[in-house]
């Protein structure tokens, strides 16, 4: 390796159609990147590159002055000198190449283990085996076989065994809620029923996967509409890295590469907290693009949060006085940059809540 790196973090192979314009999502990544780096982007991005390398500039946030627009998996190929960074790495990848499989074979552990992990009924299998603390779950391979239990812990949330961005997750308080639910899902494909946790809060614990050791990356606590991921707030008082450390070294020496993150709910209890490992993401998230821009930048509190605005290109957007200021460590910087295109924003607001709130506040006027 020449200590190069090419990213392509294009979404489109693995994430839900429901999503509006999930394949502008690409170039999110672009403010972990350096200038000597080389990141694959959607061609409809091109026309926000100068809108957003000026964005960068100004705050004094280094990234990729390689664009290649073009999110095609055969790129990784013609880049064989440079270290590969990848959303998801998953068997959908190899699809992409019908004569050439080098991507897959130099990489085939880390694939396996993020196609075992994944799953969410293999992550809570491997959880008990490790003695992790999960919710009460049951774990079937379809609906016949998730029927025949008879002690079924209401209320639950049914889940299928795959899914992104809570995309087919259910809320049942009781017997005929969880049959209306089963009824929106394919009757074949493999799910699970897991406990409700009344929790104070959930937690995404980040780490990289270095030299043969899960390193703690990050812990942030979620932000959450419904089941849906909104975004992300950093430091958190609760950091119970102990509780999933043995699966993220477990992964690691799997094969796992590059950033993933574990789902945790905390419980208040009488004697203090309790913490309930939830699922597995074995990839980059929501977070982990927030997490990368505030930690090149040495910003030490801070928010992630998406707006809609009536604007479709950046340059119509004016973000002035809000913008990010390096000497006060506070304002906004633009992260999930591409989804202008359809109304859509993802940003990272720095510094305190109070400050936070406020800017979320300001941002909402100023972009409708």
């Amino acid at each position: 390796m020449t200590g190069k790196r090419i990213f392509n973090h294009d979404i489109m192979h693995c994430t839900h159609d429901a999503v509006v314009g999930n394949y502008l999502y690409s170039g999110r990544v672009l403010g972990m990147t350096e200038p000597d780096d080389s990141i694959q982007l959607h061609p409809d991005l091109q026309s926000q590159w100068s809108a957003i390398t000026a964005h960068y500039h100004n705050i004094g946030l280094s990234h990729s002055q390689n664009p290649i627009w073009d999110v095609s998996f055969e790129q990784l190929r013609q880049h064989r000198d440079y270290e590969p960074s990848v959303f998801i790495l998953c068997s959908e990848l190899d699809k992409s190449s019908q004569d050439d499989h080098w991507f897959r074979d130099h990489n085939q552990d880390w694939q396996d283990v993020v196609e075992f992990i994944n799953s969410k009924n293999n992550f809570i299998r491997l959880a008990e085996e490790l003695g992790i603390n999960v919710p009460r779950t049951l774990c079937a391979e379809n609906q016949t076989q998730l029927k025949n239990h008879l002690d079924i812990p209401y209320p639950c949330y049914l889940k299928p065994a795959v899914s992104v961005d809570g995309v087919g997750i259910y809320r049942c308080a009781n017997s005929e809620e969880l049959d209306k639910a089963l009824a929106n899902l394919d009757e074949h494909i493999p799910l699970q029923l897991q406990q409700e946790v009344t929790a104070s809060k959930f937690l995404n614990l980040q780490y990289q996967a270095e030299a043969e050791k899960a390193e703690p990356l990050a812990a942030t606590e979620q932000i959450l509409d419904g089941f849906a991921h909104q975004g992300n707030r950093y430091p958190t008082a609760d950091q119970p890295w102990e509780l999933v450390q043995p699966m993220a070294q477990w992964m690691t020496n799997k094969g796992m590469k590059g950033i993933f993150a574990f789902d945790v709910a905390t419980v208040e209890t009488e004697t203090g907290m309790d913490y309930f490992a939830i699922e597995c993401n074995p990839r980059f998230n929501g977070a982990s693009y927030p997490t990368g821009i505030a930690q090149k930048l040495n910003i030490n509190s801070w928010c992630s949060d998406n707006f809609s605005t009536k604007y479709h290109s950046l340059a119509e957007i004016e973000l002035g006085d809000l913008e990010y200021t390096p000497t006060t460590g506070t304002g906004v910087i633009i992260v999930n940059w591409g989804s202008v295109l359809v109304g859509k924003l993802g940003v990272l607001l720095a510094g305190s809540i109070e400050q936070q709130e406020e800017l979320r506040q300001l941002l909402t006027q100023r972009l409708n």
